[in-house]
């Protein structure tokens, strides 16, 4: 192609782009919607982002999730309004825009307490503290004790898990099947709850992100990402290291979210369910272990290999208790979950393509290890997720 020609093609090619841009400058500051509204009330929206609690005072992090600027006039605690400083200090907050909320208050430990927010227009919106307790802080001290939390459920359990590799190594051909298959279930039982557990956390993303859809493009994404480094790690991971390291990546990035729910329940101060998360992860974790070792039947791995393995599945977990239980963000959680779950069913598709080297799909449900496999696998990460509720 020409020099002329390329220049032609790319002015064609932005013509659209910079006219649209024209267009959409046009309309916003001419905003010829507005003599259709009216003396129509502003279209108002709060969501709550975070509040963190301080001996004697409460912070509360919101965010402007409607179409019109919005003014926070009051703010009442247990139905009495209080005194209270806010960023930005006119109060006032655009579309997306953020704002924080400073109140001198005497919180009782352990109690619950209603927060209400009082635009300018009178409009009301709410947020329950369910059981008022102070908000953990960065420290040298709560850092360990995150890290001893993520380490407790990640690390440790996956390593026990890798523990099954001699046995995986002495498998015959139905043996491997079967466990190759119960690899299988407990990812695909990974997937379906990582997915649901995005759904319910898109519910309180504010509208404005759309956390389903941000859900979905996440895990194709990162489905997409997956299957290139499977290329590159080696070719279409027929089974060995590559597969391994992969079927480590994907768990990795789904105890990631394990992590957040787990630090995020003891940053609201529901230790009693993050206890519960702990003992049902461990119990999960465990078998995700076996999943990283059943690609490596018919290959001698060293102990070091095996080692970044279980580092590489385990110590999201730590990453994802800090963020969850120090910075904990609903839009962020539905991304990584997303991502877990996207990973996930990446290597199902890269484990199930090394079962079915020899046979159809439906040969392969036909065979009575791989079904047993299969179906052992789902039941196992079923009873394990009853403890986590």
């Amino acid at each position: 192609m020409s020099p002329v020609s390329r220049n032609r093609t790319v002015l064609l090619t932005a013509a659209p782009l910079v006219l649209l841009a024209v267009l959409l400058a046009l309309i916003w500051r001419l905003d010829p919607v507005s003599s259709l509204r009216g003396n129509a009330p502003p279209v108002e929206e709060i969501s709550f982002e975070r509040v963190t609690l301080s001996p004697q005072a409460i912070e509360i992090r919101f965010l402007n999730d409607g179409p019109d600027p919005v003014t926070v006039a009051q703010v009442q605690v247990d139905e009495a309004y209080w005194a209270f400083d806010i960023e930005p200090a006119d109060g006032v907050l655009r579309h997306l825009e953020r704002g924080v909320v400073h109140l001198a208050y005497p919180w009782v430990e352990g109690e619950t307490h209603e927060l209400r927010l009082v635009t300018s227009t009178g409009l009301t919106f709410d947020h329950t503290i369910a059981v008022a307790v102070t908000s953990p802080r960065p420290s040298g001290r709560t850092l360990g004790i995150y890290g001893l939390i993520g380490l407790y459920v990640g690390v440790l359990p996956v390593a026990l898990g890798l523990l099954w590799y001699p046995m995986v190594r002495g498998l015959g051909d139905n043996g491997l099947g079967f466990v190759l298959a119960l690899t299988v279930g407990l990812l695909l039982f990974l997937f379906v709850d990582a997915l649901h557990e995005g759904m319910e956390v898109a519910r309180q993303v504010a509208s404005s992100y759309q956390g389903t859809a941000l859900l979905v493009f996440a895990a194709l994404a990162a489905y997409v990402a997956i299957e290139g480094a499977g290329r590159w790690f080696g070719g279409e991971a027929s089974g060995g290291f590559g597969t391994a390291l992969l079927v480590a990546i994907g768990i990795g990035l789904h105890n990631l979210g394990e992590g957040l729910a787990i630090g995020a329940a003891f940053g609201i101060g529901e230790a009693g369910l993050g206890s519960l998360l702990i003992v049902g992860f461990m119990l999960h974790n465990t078998t995700e272990g076996l999943a990283i070792v059943a690609p490596l039947s018919r290959e001698r791995v060293g102990f070091g290999r095996l080692v970044w393995l279980g580092l590489i599945a385990g110590v999201p977990t730590i990453a994802g208790a800090w963020i969850g239980g120090f910075a904990y963000s609903a839009l962020w959680s539905v991304v990584f979950l997303g991502v877990g779950a996207g990973a996930i069913a990446q290597v199902v598709v890269q484990v199930t393509k090394t079962l079915a080297r020899k046979r159809s799909l439906l040969g392969l449900l036909r065979s009575g290890p791989v079904a047993g496999g299969l179906f052992a696998g789902v039941a196992v990460m079923y009873v394990t997720g009853l403890l986590v509720g």
